[in-house]
């Protein structure tokens, strides 16, 4: 079978020259001999991986920088969904030909990955399965962080950080089916349009604009005292400004550090406005409270199929491309989730 192997580490997205050479500078190498996975308990299923997105936590791992570091070689890639193609006799859940979709702590970026029955989600008739693909991490983590840690509700102020990436997409939704004021927060003229056209109350340009200045305005003009809870996938000087407009009892959602700066959050503010800090790695919950992770996976895919929510594709590539899917990821291009899809017609696609 075909699978992206990473056999050193470093940046995937600085490719000079095919990915298919072994012996090319890339970490990453196409691999069109990789054994395909067999079936290892009676309760295992094969997958036949239809569609993996692309994290940013992926592009972390690859570059050495995330906290969970796998010996190498590896094959990275976390949430995936596809066709099951094999079961063990132990199976009662699913049957060949069923479409799912999971996540993996790695292995998704190749043809084939097994899982045992109780990971893996049937995915509802009338839900893309290439969109499935990118659901479990990024709307996974906000539904968890959103719903469960900041129990977000009607009426709400949600400020919502790096609001056209993957995870901010789908936080701006998820808070709007909870009723919530979304306020997001983007780069450009074509990411804040977008926004737009998803509901979203108040967009801010932060290339044009004072994030301060903009969120006080809306506001003021809708006589609302302060952010309820602030969204942070991005870290850094960002924070930093947002948490001038955080309400007494306001709640700091901590997702990640895609500015590449990790925030100060002073204590004695926090003390003195009661704020509380929720440190939200999302992945960690598979081991700690499988539950959450399992019934948050099952209201999303029911969102889906009711058109609640809307999964934003930007891009889809070929494995043989993944260097120019780590690219967008990288270089922030994409509006929504960057996917790698087998079997495509066409390696590129803009869904927007």
């Amino acid at each position: 079978m075909e699978a992206l192997v990473c056999k050193k580490l470093g940046d995937p997205a600085a490719l000079k020259s095919s990915i298919s050479e072994p012996d090319n500078d890339s970490p990453i190498i196409l691999s069109k001999t990789h054994p395909i996975p067999q079936l290892t308990t009676p309760t295992s299923v094969r997958v036949r991986v239809k569609a993996t997105s692309l994290n940013y936590a992926n592009y972390l791992q690859i570059l050495g920088k995330y906290q969970e570091k796998p010996p190498l070689p590896f094959i990275p890639g976390s949430d995936y969904s596809g066709i099951v193609d094999a079961v063990g006799p132990g199976v009662s859940l699913l049957k060949v030909g069923d479409r799912v979709c999971s996540f993996a702590a790695l292995g998704s970026f190749a043809e084939f990955l097994v899982a045992e029955q109780d990971e893996l989600f049937k995915v509802p008739d009338g839900c893309d399965l290439v969109a499935a693909g990118a659901l479990p991490v990024a709307f996974g983590t906000s539904h968890v962080a959103l719903v469960h840690r900041a129990q977000l509700t009607s009426g709400q102020v949600l400020l919502v950080l790096g609001a056209a990436g993957g995870v901010g997409l789908s936080a701006v939704q998820i808070g709007k089916v909870c009723g919530a004021v979304v306020i997001a927060v983007a780069r450009g003229d074509e990411k804040v349009q977008f926004l737009k056209s998803l509901g979203v109350d108040h967009v801010v340009d932060s290339s044009k604009e004072s994030v301060i200045s903009s969120v006080k305005d809306v506001l003021k003009a809708r006589k609302l005292k302060g952010v309820d809870v602030l969204y942070d996938p991005v870290g850094g000087k960002l924070t930093k400004e947002s948490m001038k407009l955080l309400n007494w009892g306001a709640q700091i959602l901590v997702i990640g550090f895609a500015s590449g700066e990790v925030p100060l959050i002073p204590a004695n503010i926090a003390l003195v406005k009661n704020w509380t800090v929720h440190g939200l790695y999302w992945g960690s919950y598979k081991i700690h409270r499988p539950a959450v992770l399992e019934d948050s996976i099952r209201e999303l895919l029911s969102w889906v199929a009711k058109g609640q929510i809307t999964i934003c594709i930007s891009h889809t590539y070929s494995l043989s491309e993944a260097s120019l899917a780590f690219a967008a990821i990288k270089d922030r291009k994409a509006i929504g989730k960057v996917m790698i899809a087998f079997d495509n017609e066409r390696s590129v696609k803009s869904k927007l």
